[in-house]
């Protein structure tokens, strides 16, 4: 059996087992860190920063830094909570996000964290991108404006698919997610049933002639907040 570990979240004693993430343990113990790039059956990644917390002192990223003995993690704290907002803001004013005319709004997580955060509108200046769309394939289309660079796509159609459909390319303020076929996403061998197109957690990756057929109101995180589910275990 894996050793247990004893550490605190918030003061909070939990107990976790010997190479568990520091989110992996808080989840079980049904405490909730915020997070976008990471997500159950995907290897941890640590893009998006979203889940930062302290440990022992210094800003690690809850979804790749194991827990260790004695651990002393700091998630609710005023510093920590302000990390999470910039980040959140700056994922908004980075890209092209128009909540109330995307088909994920109400099921997208990076609005529901705004709306967790208690986010109306970011204090950073929106940068308005120019992103391609590819809507060449029969079932799916990608829309880079809402594209948060989270690596979920990437990391399940490798995992989980099997096929090796998206990656990143390009650098800096040039990078984005590109598809293994250079006519676009009609020639790779992606499908709607694929994990990798459930696993996008904001509007980048959508199912086509699907739009709006769970109503406004009666999606997800309409009415309960995003982390809800783990806090409630």
């Amino acid at each position: 059996m894996s050793k247990s570990i004893t550490f605190t979240i918030d003061g909070v004693e939990v107990t976790a087992q010997a190479g568990q993430t520091i989110l992996q343990a808080a989840d079980a113990a049904g405490v909730y860190i915020p997070r976008l790039c990471a997500k159950t059956d995907l290897s941890p990644f640590g893009a998006c920063r979203v889940c930062t917390v302290l440990a022992d002192g210094r800003p690690q990223a809850a979804c790749t830094q194991p827990v260790s003995e004695g651990m002393v993690v700091e998630s609710e704290i005023p510093k920590v909570q302000q990390i999470r907002r910039d980040i959140i803001e700056m994922l908004f004013v980075e890209g092209n996000h128009y909540c109330m005319f995307c088909e994920k709004s109400g099921n997208c997580e990076l609005q529901a964290l705004a709306y967790r955060f208690g986010i109306v509108a970011p204090k950073y200046p929106y940068l308005f991108p120019q992103r391609e769309l590819d809507a060449s394939h029969p079932d799916i289309f990608i829309d880079r404006n809402r594209c948060i660079l989270c690596g979920r796509c990437v990391r399940a159609s490798k995992e989980l698919d099997g096929k090796n459909v998206f990656q990143f390319v390009g650098r800096g303020p040039n990078k984005k997610v590109a598809v293994n076929a250079e006519a676009g996403l009609s020639d790779t061998d992606v499908a709607v049933i694929d994990e990798a197109i459930d696993a996008c957690p904001v509007g980048a990756i959508i199912k086509k002639r699907t739009g709006y057929r769970v109503p406004i109101g009666q999606r997800k995180y309409d009415s309960k907040p995003i982390g809800s589910d783990i806090e409630t275990k």
